[in-house]
């Protein structure tokens, strides 16, 4: 079976498993069968997780990083190797991830080279939620294996397949989850002054919220204040005693993040004393910014070969890979997906893509292991 092939096989196998955070027993065993099959020792972390250690007898190590998380999410690609797992899918190409990896490991099996670090491969589960990367560092395994940097890829539709596309300092944003919940006091609507209307202060509070991006954050920070979902009343003609309203929070930078929060909370408490009413609110930040080391980037785009592309500015989507970053310098990257074919947006029903661009993958990514210079 040529490296095509067998990186076909391995995506296509995979996509038929998909499973949650945490919860990826199957496509553990798998990823653990196929590495014994190349004769390394996989080892297991956080019960689902899967490193392979590659010393070469320094004391630095390169670490290259796959999720392996899927989404509850049910499939609508009609393809011939869809998910067996009904409701739940590899929306998000972590199948494609998986297989880049895989392959990875098989050309550092097939084609040895010289190099100046060690090796450490991670298949990290719950991406998605509730963020494995940071339970990883908990573990202390870049301590352990003592690593000194860390790359890490994403698929991405937004992007003609074929290209990799990066670009140093941000790359992807903070996020955070917005609840907010307003009580109020119920009354009839003819006997409206009689009550606290949560609907009509909830709206007010949404409002103000997004005079925050306006008024209060500086117009050279971007950032992103979405509410995506409110439930509130129970009849045409009574006053609402509750309503309930969720988002998003994006920023670029922790302390703008901190600076929204804080708003939103001065907000909330003017409220209550303007209307009598209490508010119950949550917002804890999720995945920290993705910034990409500047130093680390300058050798990455040298590498990149000829259909590397530059971002002139970073996405609003979130990423775990950004707790690697915190702790050591790392770079995160996208390969290119779309075609008229292949067009669907991640976290989509029917999401698909051509395998052809892992091969690309598992050719930067040893690139990077043979060549990058890490620092002392």
């Amino acid at each position: 079976m040529d490296a095509l092939e067998q990186i076909k096989k391995w995506r296509q196998e995979l996509h038929q498993i998909p499973e949650l955070g945490l919860q990826e027993y199957k496509t553990s065993n798998y990823l653990k069968t196929e590495l014994i099959k190349m004769g390394y020792q996989p080892i297991s972390i956080l019960e689902t997780g899967v490193l392979v250690y590659i010393d070469n007898g320094y004391d630095q190590t390169l670490a290259f990083r796959s999720d392996i998380d899927a989404l509850k999410i049910k499939e609508q690609t009609n393809c011939c190797f869809a998910s067996k797992h009904e409701g739940y899918m590899h929306a998000c190409g972590h199948d494609g991830h998986m297989a880049a990896l895989l392959g990875l490991a098989k050309k550092l099996k097939d084609q040895p080279s010289s190099f100046n670090h060690n090796i450490l491969l991670i298949f990290q589960p719950a991406e998605e939620a509730p963020g494995g990367a940071k339970l990883l560092v908990k573990e202390g395994i870049l301590d352990k294996y003592q690593v000194k940097a860390i790359f890490g890829l994403h698929l991405m539709p937004t992007i003609d397949e074929g290209k990799i596309a990066c670009r140093p300092g941000p790359l992807m944003a903070q996020n955070g989850e917005l609840d907010v919940t307003v009580i109020g006091k119920s009354a009839h609507a003819g006997l409206y002054h009689l009550g606290v209307d949560a609907i009509v202060i909830a709206s007010s509070i949404i409002c103000q919220y997004q005079n925050i991006i306006s008024r209060v954050i500086s117009p050279v920070e971007s950032c992103v204040i979405n509410i995506g979902e409110i439930n509130g009343g129970t009849v045409r003609n009574i006053v609402a005693d509750k309503t309930t309203f969720k988002g998003t929070v994006r920023t670029y930078s922790e302390a703008v993040f901190k600076k929204i929060v804080d708003t939103m909370q001065a907000i909330n408490h003017g409220m209550e004393e303007s209307y009598g009413c209490k508010i119950e609110f949550s917002c804890p930040p999720m995945y920290p910014p993705v910034l990409n080391d500047y130093d680390l980037y300058r050798q990455f785009a040298a590498l990149a070969g000829k259909n590397y592309e530059e971002l002139k500015e970073p996405l609003m989507l979130a990423e775990d890979f950004a707790f690697y970053q915190r702790e050591v310098p790392g770079i995160f990257f996208y390969v290119g997906t779309k075609t008229a074919k292949y067009s669907s947006g991640l976290h989509t029903e029917t999401f698909n893509f051509n395998e052809e661009v892992l091969m690309q993958a598992v050719e930067l990514y040893y690139c990077l292991a043979s060549k990058i210079k890490l620092g002392d």
